[in-house]
């Protein structure tokens, strides 16, 4: 439910951290199939088309909204030359139901809102997301999954400090009907070695050698990666009785398994093998209006494993 900063920042501290380049042989990633239990706790998933819904909260730069909807308006299109976004949410498909139907495949990006007023004011905590949601006039799309993106000015309880984005679900008595919510921030101005990696450099280890960000924004493309499992989760587990490993009071979801992993041989300190651009900038996915971008991978039921699009076989 919460993407978890502390196991990931511990192994960092514990690892070497050589610099990465796509020509380096790191160790494989740790064999994690006989330490995981992924179960399916019999609740309900997102089987049906996903509505998502954008509220941007506070003072947004446009160039960075237009990265995020590129991003978003990717997850269904099969028109993108792979390894694509799309294939990438192909991995969250296979996740069935009881009735052995599974995570849709169909999103699209079916509404945005504005509340540049600040209305719940800049510092926020958990309980504000409900409120601000409610603010947009309901009643909520029952099919909608609702994004509150608050801008690199906005604090909320925790960021930087234990999250980067959580996700959770509205309750009736406050915004009159119950439907997955996610929050994630921007980290630019923050805390971009927490929430940006590896864009930025880790706190615990101030040297690492970065990557440059495909969208050439270290805070929006990282929190596009945020974006991205929050919605994977979301969609497997929406109300905390889907598919988790763990205990229910902290779960670890689909995305909490692979932090830090975004290609074959992760492991040592390394996120693994990633394209990069003639530019220098460094990917594993390809989007919509010839935008690339770099996500985490996701935990396949089928192969028991951390797993993405870009995996070399």
């Amino acid at each position: 439910m919460y993407l978890h900063l502390s196991l990931f920042l511990f192994s960092l501290l514990l690892l070497p951290l050589p610099s990465i380049s796509q020509d380096q042989q790191p160790d494989e990633l740790v064999d994690l199939s006989n330490l995981v239990d992924m179960k399916y706790h019999n609740g309900p998933l997102l089987t049906s088309p996903i509505n998502l819904y954008c509220i941007w909260y506070g003072k947004w730069d446009p160039t960075a909204q237009s990265i995020i909807r590129d991003f978003l308006r990717s997850l269904s299109s099969s028109s993108l030359p792979s390894p694509s976004v799309a294939d990438w949410w192909r991995t969250v498909t296979d996740y069935p139901d009881q009735s052995n139907n599974h995570v849709t495949s169909n999103l699209i990006l079916a509404d945005e809102h504005f509340d540049s007023s600040y209305s719940q004011g800049n510092q926020l905590t958990r309980s504000s997301m409900e409120l601000i949601i409610k603010a947009i006039s309901p009643p909520l799309d029952p099919q909608g999954v609702y994004f509150v993106l608050t801008s690199p000015d906005v604090q909320m309880e925790e960021f930087c400090r234990g999250v980067c984005g959580f996700h959770s679900y509205t309750t009736s008595s406050i915004v009159g009907a119950t439907v997955p919510f996610a929050w994630i921030g921007h980290s630019g101005t923050q805390c971009p070695g927490m929430c940006a990696f590896p864009f930025a450099s880790p706190p615990v280890n101030p040297g690492f050698q970065v990557l440059e960000s495909p969208n050439r924004d270290p805070g929006t493309d990282g929190m596009i990666n945020v974006i991205a499992q929050q919605l994977a989760e979301a969609s497997t587990n929406p109300y905390n009785n889907g598919w988790f490993a763990g205990d229910e009071t902290a779960p670890n979801e689909i995305g909490d398994l692979c932090e830090g992993v975004y290609g074959t041989g992760a492991g040592s300190g390394l996120i693994g093998n990633v394209n990069t651009k003639p530019d220098g900038s460094s990917y594993n996915v390809n989007g919509a209006n010839g935008r690339c971008f770099l996500l985490q991978w996701i935990w396949d039921p089928f192969r028991n494993s951390c797993y993405g699009p870009n995996a070399v076989n």
